[in-house]
């Protein structure tokens, strides 16, 4: 009976035989440094403290105007949400649930 042929090919003998890393094989390497992984292969990289999401009701004509304003708009909302918490001037106010 005929012997099968190997799925995966011969074995490497010798480390020179051992294909040359080029620059796509390094671009997507992990790299590590001891234990602690330095570079990622892709994507961004997780922020300290992330941002969440939340549902929010806002008037129409107040999301219009928000996208109108061009891209980043929900960060420049963010920035100013931010500036008005840190400075005091957004703060809970007595009004009664109904």
């Amino acid at each position: 009976m005929p012997r099968k042929k190997s799925a995966t090919g011969t074995a490497w003998r010798d480390p020179d035989d051992a294909p040359e890393l080029t620059e796509e094989m390094l671009d997507r390497a992990d790299f590590y440094v001891g234990e602690t992984l330095v570079k990622r292969g892709r994507g961004r990289p997780r922020a300290e403290a992330p941002k969440q999401q939340i549902t929010l009701r806002l008037d129409a004509d107040v999301i219009r105007a928000l996208r109108d304003s061009g891209p980043g708009w929900s960060s420049r909302v963010n920035d100013v949400l931010a500036r008005s918490v840190r400075s005091g001037t957004f703060a809970r106010r007595g009004r009664k649930r109904a």
